[in-house]
């Protein structure tokens, strides 16, 4: 068996349950931290420096923190997703499937944008969402013609290297 397997069984088999405790003080429900647990052990396979951990639960804390975030996020982009649905008339509301992955994207877009400055973010969604012109984004914003070509250039670089990366990972 290589170390580094050997190293995640011990590391599951001496802080899976110390792990899903804490997951369920953070999240309140009892089915959603073991998820959460599971994932956390996902996300460190074949990770090879898994020996090298000296402060084995400050680390799942971390790895399992960053799974909360995510997690919260999704139900946050469901709960906004199913209130605007509420008021589209019943004739027209997405099949359980068409919202499952209408909600799988909306997540994707939050990932992409996190970690975007305030003002970035912005001008990044008003150019992309409301179709306005730079000029009309620094008007609205009360900035410089050239801060926006720079906040939209910034956002449409993070965007493409957190896509980047999420290709690499595969």
């Amino acid at each position: 068996m290589p170390s580094s397997t050997l190293s995640l069984h011990t590391l599951y088999t001496d802080h899976h349950g110390w792990l899903k405790h804490w997951l369920r003080s953070k999240l309140g429900n009892a089915a959603d931290a073991a998820d959460l647990a599971q994932d956390t052990f996902l996300r460190l396979l074949g990770r090879p420096e898994l020996g090298e951990i000296k402060t084995p639960r400050a680390f799942l804390r971390t790895v399992a923190r960053g799974l909360v975030v995510d997690h919260w996020r999704r139900e946050e982009l469901e709960r906004a997703y199913l209130e605007s649905l509420a008021h589209l008339p019943e004739l027209t509301a997405p099949s359980p499937e068409a919202r499952e992955l209408v909600l799988e994207l909306l997540e994707r877009i939050a990932r992409l944008l996190d970690g975007l400055k305030p003002k970035v973010r912005t001008a990044f969604l008003l150019a992309q969402c409301e179709g306005l012109s730079h000029g009309e984004i620094a008007i609205r914003m009360g900035v410089s013609l050239r801060s926006v070509e720079r906040y939209v250039a910034d956002a449409l670089y993070h965007c493409y290297l957190v896509r980047f990366a999420d290709e690499a990972r595969l």
